[in-house]
C-alpha cells in the first residue's frame, strides 16, 4: 500500500492520511501520462497532418503576423510565445518542431522560411538566439481563414486564450510532409509524397467517390522523399496503401563516371531519406578499414551549394565499379528501409488508415472548412446588405431624416422615431444615426446602389454553395488545384519495382559483346535488353512506362543521345543496367537515369538515341524556330560529345530521330495546331557545324512542339492533346485526339501546315503532339500507363478528355 496525503486542510485541523493501494495509482498515472503523450504530443491530426506543437507554432506565428512578405525574427522570440501562451513544455522540444519545419531535406514541403543555421541532415542547428525564422508562403494555406470560424476552438493550458483544435490545411499536409512519432504503445512513420500528385487523386476522389485504390495509386503511384534518391520494390508501398503499414528500400542515386583519365569511380548526388553523407562516408571508412571492403582508392565529399550533394568513391584498377557499388549498397547506408505506419487521430482517436482513407478524412475536413467559412461570409454579406438597405432609404428620404434628427430630443428618441417612420430594424436606425455627412452626396448613392448589387449576387452564389453539394465540391476542387499550382514541384524520386544494380552485380568482368537493344524511356530512364528480339515481339508499351527511342547495339559497342541544345553523347551500351529476359514487355523500371550516364546542361533534356552507323540515311533534326536538317551519316561518329547543329539564340532541338531508309515523311506539330508534312529526300544532308534550313512557316508566338520521321509504307497516327497554357504542368488534362495519319495531305517544304485539332473553350494550345507507326501508347508524368482513344479522330476535330495528363507517347519500333 502507498500513503497519500489528502489535499490540504484549513489550519488548527490534522493531516489527513490516505492508504492508496500502488497499482491502481500507477495504472491511473501510466494511463493520464499515455493519453497525454498520444494525443498532446507525438500523433498527428489526419486533417491538417499536424502535431499539436507544429500546429501552435504556425498559429503564433500567424499571430504576430511573421508573414513571408515580413522581416525574419528571431527564433527565441517565436520559441517564447509558443511556450508561453499555448505550449507548456520545454524550449528544446518546441524549437526541435520548429528547426524540422524549416529543413528542405526533412519536409517535402517546409513550412517555416528560415535564416541562419539550422543544421544539416548530420549536424543539429544553431542556438535559437542565432537564428531567425518567418512564415513560409505554404504556411499561409494552412493557416488561411482562421478568422472565419472555420474550425472549433479550445482554452489553452491557463484558460487564459484560445488556440484553433485545428487548422484549415488548405493542402494535404500529413500525406505530402509525412509524419514521424512514438507515443505510448503505438508510433506513426508517414513518408512524403508529391504535392501535385496528391492533388490530383484528391480531385479524382471529389469527382468519383467509390474510386477503387488502384485507380487512386494511377495518381500517387509511391511516395516522393524531399532527397530524391530511388525507391526499390513497389509491393511493400501497395500493402501500406492498403492497410496503412508496409515497408519499401530507398536507395542512392549513384553513377559510374571516370574520376580521372586512368581510373573509374563512383559518384552519388542523391541519399537516402534522413540519411546523410557523414554517416555514409563513416561506414565506409569503418568498412575499409576492416578489410571487409575492397577496391576503394579514396573517398571525397565535394558538396557545396551550387552542385548539391556529390560524394565520389574512387574504385582501384581492377576491380568492377557495378560490383563495389553493390557492396556499398549492402553493406552502407546507401540503402535503408522505411516501414510506413500510418497512425493518426481521426476524430480524436488513433487510426491506422490507408491511402483511400487517409484522402477522404482530409476532404470530410475541407468540405467542412469550407461550408463554415461560406456561412460566415454569408452571414456578414447579409448584415452587411441589411445596413446598406438601411442607408439607401436614408440617402433616398435625407432632408426628412435630418429633420427627425434635429427635433428629437435624445439619441434614443431619434432612433425610436426612425425606426417607426421608415419601418427600419433597430441596427439599421443606429447605423443611419452614426452615418458620416460626407455620405449624404450623390455619389454615395450610387456607390451604395452598386455594393447592393454586388453583396445580392455574393449572397446568391454563397447560398448556392451550401445548398448544392456538387458546387460545394467543384469549389474545394478548384482550390485544391489554386494549391498545386502555387506550391507544387516535380517529382524528385525515381520509382522501380527491382534493381537494375543487382543484375549488374552478377555479371562477369569480359561481357560478351552480344546484340541487343538500348532503351530510353518517357521518364528519362536508360536500359538495354538481353536478347535483340525482345523488343520487336513486345511493343513499345512497358510496365510503367513507354519507349520514346530504342535503337540496335551490342553489349560492348556505343550508341549516341541527342539532346534539345544539339548535342550528340556518346554513351557506352555496357554501362547500362541490363533488363532480364522476358516473354512480357520489358520493364524499364530496372533502367537506370539518363543523369547516371551524362551531365546535362540547364534545361537540356535527352531527345533520342542513335547507332552512330556511318551507313545509315543519317539523322533529321527539328528544332522549336521551325529549322530542319539532316546529318551526314559521316558525321555522326566524333569524340564523346559534338554538336550536330548551330542553334541560333534562343532556339532549341524539340526532336530527333535516325533515318531507316530516307524515305520516311518528315512532320512538324506546332503549338497553334497546324500539322507539316513533307518527305526526308526534300531535306539535303549538311555536316555537323551547319544550323540547317527552313522546315515550316510558324504563325505570330507559335512555336514547333513536336518533329519525327514517319515511315511511309505502315499504318501510322497523330495524337494531339490541347490545354491551357497558363496551366501548371500535370494539372492539366486536357483533350486528346487520335487522327489517321492518312488524313493531313503532304505539303511541301518551308511551308505552312493544316489544323490539325480544333481548341475548345479553355484551350489556347496544344501542349503535346506526336505521329508515328500505329499503335500509340501514352503515359503520365509518373510513367503510369494512360489510355487513349480510338484512332477515329477528323484532322480538324476536338479531342476527348483523359483521365491524366499526358507527357509522353510512343509507338511501335521502327
Amino acid at each position: 500500500m502507498a500513503r497519500r496525503k489528502s489535499t490540504k486542510e484549513p489550519e488548527g485541523f490534522e493531516e489527513k492520511i490516505l492508504d492508496v493501494d500502488v497499482g491502481d495509482e500507477m495504472r491511473a498515472s501510466f494511463l493520464e501520462y499515455a493519453y497525454s503523450v498520444i494525443y498532446a504530443r507525438a500523433l498527428p491530426d489526419a486533417r491538417d497532418g499536424l502535431k499539436p506543437v507544429q500546429r501552435r507554432i504556425l498559429y503564433t506565428m500567424s499571430d504576430m503576423g511573421l508573414r513571408p512578405d515580413r522581416a525574419y525574427v528571431k527564433s527565441a522570440r517565436v520559441v517564447g510565445e509558443v511556450m508561453g501562451k499555448l505550449h507548456p513544455h520545454g524550449d528544446a522540444a518546441i524549437y526541435d518542431a520548429l528547426v524540422r519545419m524549416v529543413q528542405p531535406w526533412a519536409l517535402r514541403v517546409p513550412l517555416v522560411d528560415g535564416h541562419g543555421n539550422f543544421g544539416s541532415p548530420d549536424d543539429g542547428p544553431a542556438a535559437m538566439r542565432y537564428t531567425e525564422c518567418r512564415m513560409a508562403a505554404a504556411a499561409l494555406a494552412m493557416t488561411e481563414s482562421l478568422d472565419e470560424e472555420v474550425v472549433d476552438w479550445k482554452p489553452n493550458y491557463d484558460s487564459q486564450q484560445m488556440e484553433p483544435t485545428v487548422l484549415p490545411a488548405a493542402f494535404p499536409n500529413l500525406l505530402v510532409n509525412g509524419a514521424s512519432g512514438i507515443a505510448v504503445g503505438m508510433a506513426t512513420n508517414m513518408p512524403p509524397h508529391n504535392l501535385v500528385e496528391v492533388v490530383q487523386a484528391l480531385r479524382h476522389l471529389i469527382k468519383k467517390p467509390n474510386a477503387s485504390l488502384d485507380e487512386l495509386m494511377r495518381f500517387i503511384p509511391g511516395p516522393d522523399l524531399p532527397t530524391g534518391g530511388k525507391i526499390v520494390g513497389l509491393e511493400g508501398i501497395r500493402e501500406a496503401y492498403e492497410t496503412g503499414r508496409g515497408a519499401f528500400k530507398m536507395r542512392a542515386t549513384a553513377r559510374i563516371e571516370s574520376i580521372t583519365p586512368r581510373r573509374r569511380g563512383i559518384v552519388v548526388t542523391e541519399l537516402p531519406y534522413n540519411v546523410g553523407p557523414e554517416r555514409v562516408m563513416e561506414r565506409i571508412k569503418q568498412l575499409v578499414q576492416s578489410k571487409k571492403l575492397q577496391g576503394i582508392a579514396d573517398l571525397k565529399d565535394l558538396t557545396d551549394r551550387e552542385k548539391g550533394l556529390r560524394l565520389v568513391i574512387e574504385v582501384k584498377n581492377g576491380f568492377h565499379p557495378e560490383a563495389i557499388l553493390e557492396q556499398l549498397y549492402k553493406l552502407t547506408p546507401m540503402e535503408e528501409s522505411f516501414s510506413i505506419n500510418n497512425v493518426a487521430l481521426v476524430d480524436g482517436q488513433p487510426r491506422t488508415l490507408g491511402l483511400k482513407e487517409l484522402l477522404e478524412v482530409y476532404l470530410e475536413h475541407r468540405f467542412d472548412v469550407t461550408r463554415r467559412r461560406t456561412r460566415y461570409r454569408l452571414s456578414k454579406a447579409s448584415d452587411r446588405l441589411h445596413l446598406v438597405e438601411g442607408l439607401l432609404i436614408a440617402v433616398l428620404d435625407i432632408d426628412e431624416v435630418i429633420q427627425i434628427v434635429r427635433s428629437s430630443d435624445d439619441a434614443a428618441t431619434a432612433k425610436q422615431r426612425l425606426m417607426a417612420v421608415f419601418d427600419l430594424s433597430e441596427v439599421q436606425a443606429q447605423h443611419i444615426l452614426d452615418m458620416q455627412l460626407r455620405r449624404l452626396t450623390k455619389f454615395s448613392r450610387i456607390e451604395l446602389e452598386k455594393e447592393k448589387a454586388e453583396l445580392e449576387r455574393e449572397i446568391s452564389e454563397l447560398t448556392a454553395i451550401l445548398e448544392d453539394d456538387r458546387l460545394l465540391r467543384r469549389v474545394v476542387s478548384k482550390e485544391l488545384a489554386d494549391v498545386a499550382k502555387a506550391y507544387g514541384s516535380e517529382r524528385r524520386t525515381v520509382l522501380l519495382e527491382s534493381s537494375g544494380h543487382q543484375v549488374a552485380a552478377a555479371m562477369p568482368l569480359e561481357v560478351a559483346d552480344d546484340p541487343c537493344w538500348v532503351l530510353l524511356s518517357s521518364t528519362g530512364l536508360l536500359a538495354r535488353s538481353t536478347t535483340a528480339d525482345e523488343l520487336s515481339t513486345s511493343g513499345r508499351r512497358t510496365k510503367h512506362d513507354v519507349i520514346v527511342s530504342a535503337v540496335r547495339a551490342t553489349a560492348r559497342g556505343h550508341v549516341g543521345l541527342v539532346t534539345s541544345h544539339g548535342r550528340m553523347i556518346r554513351l557506352n551500351v555496357l554501362d547500362m543496367p541490363a533488363l532480364p529476359p522476358s516473354a512480357n514487355a520489358p520493364n524499364l523500371q530496372g533502367g537506370a537515369p539518363v543523369s547516371e550516364f551524362v551531365s546535362l546542361e540547364a534545361g537540356e533534356r535527352p531527345l533520342c538515341l542513335s547507332t552512330l552507323e556511318t551507313d545509315s540515311p543519317g539523322l533529321a533534326l527539328g528544332t522549336a524556330a521551325g529549322v530542319v536538317k539532316r546529318v551526314q551519316p559521316d558525321h555522326l561518329t566524333n569524340r564523346d560529345t559534338w554538336p550536330v547543329i548551330s542553334l541560333k539564340e534562343g532556339d532549341e532541338v524539340v526532336g530527333a530521330v535516325e533515318l531507316r531508309t530516307g524515305d520516311e515523311d518528315l512532320v512538324f506539330v506546332t503549338s497553334d495546331a497546324q500539322l507539316l508534312r513533307f518527305p526526308a529526300s526534300s531535306v539535303r544532308p549538311q555536316g555537323r557545324s551547319a544550323s540547317g534550313v527552313a522546315g515550316i512557316r510558324l504563325n505570330a508566338k507559335a512555336k514547333v512542339i513536336f518533329f519525327g520521321a514517319v515511315p511511309t509504307d505502315r499504318e501510322a497516327v497523330v495524337v494531339t492533346v490541347a490545354g491551357s497554357s497558363s496551366a501548371l504542368p500535370g494539372t492539366d488534362a486536357g483533350s486528346v485526339k487520335v487522327t489517321p495519319y492518312t488524313e493531313y495531305p503532304a505539303k511541301g517544304r518551308a511551308t505552312g501546315g493544316v489544323r490539325c485539332h480544333r481548341l475548345l473553350k479553355g484551350e489556347d494550345a496544344l501542349l503535346l503532339a506526336w505521329a508515328g507507326p500505329a499503335p500509340a501508347r501514352a503515359a503520365a508524368a509518373s510513367g503510369t500507363a494512360v489510355d487513349l482513344p480510338p484512332a477515329t479522330g477528323k484532322r480538324d476535330g476536338s479531342g476527348v478528355s483523359v483521365s491524366q495528363p499526358i507527357a509522353a507517347v510512343a509507338g511501335p519500333p521502327s
